[in-house]
């Protein structure tokens, strides 16, 4: 059976979780509370470190081996997500148009919410056509936080 690894990180706006098995990060996720024991490996170690960068504004993009598993449009979606670059938005129209589905808009929509690995496949940069936060499983405040973070959003204050 092969090795998982889990890691956390309390971040500004939450606990993070985030899991590796055969030498890639599988999953990162904001958790309510620690759910397994942690299991650190150099590799998750290296993604504590770049995340940590991240909410620290010291990291624009993450370099870390990741292992996506789903539909071929949902990796094609997924790419589409990781070539959004820090400090942009885009629509679930113009992922649609990149990934060939010019009308797939609701399944753009949905295979976000499939990703695996929020924040490295950054799935918050993504908005609706008007430019409104729509859709986040990290909670639309978190997708907020996120975007002024990057400075893709304006903050208010």
């Amino acid at each position: 059976m092969e090795a998982v690894y889990t890691a956390y990180y309390e971040s500004p706006i939450g606990l993070i979780e985030i899991t590796s098995a055969a030498g890639a990060v599988i999953a990162l996720n904001f958790v309510a509370e620690r759910r397994l024991r942690p299991a650190v490996n150099a590799l998750l170690e290296e993604a504590l470190r770049q995340v940590d960068q991240y909410f620290h504004k010291q990291r624009c993009r993450f370099e870390l081996p990741l292992s996506l598993a789903g539909t071929p449009f949902q990796m094609a979606v997924w790419q589409q997500l990781i070539a959004i670059p820090y400090g942009a938005t885009a629509s679930y129209k113009e992922i649609a148009r990149a990934v060939g589905r010019p009308a797939a808009v609701r399944a753009v929509g949905a295979a976000n919410n499939r990703n695996p690995i929020s924040l490295i496949v950054p799935c918050h940069r993504v908005i609706g056509a008007d430019g409104s936060l729509i859709g986040y499983g990290g909670g639309l405040w978190r997708k907020e936080w996120l975007l002024k973070h990057e400075g893709a959003m304006r903050s208010s204050s």
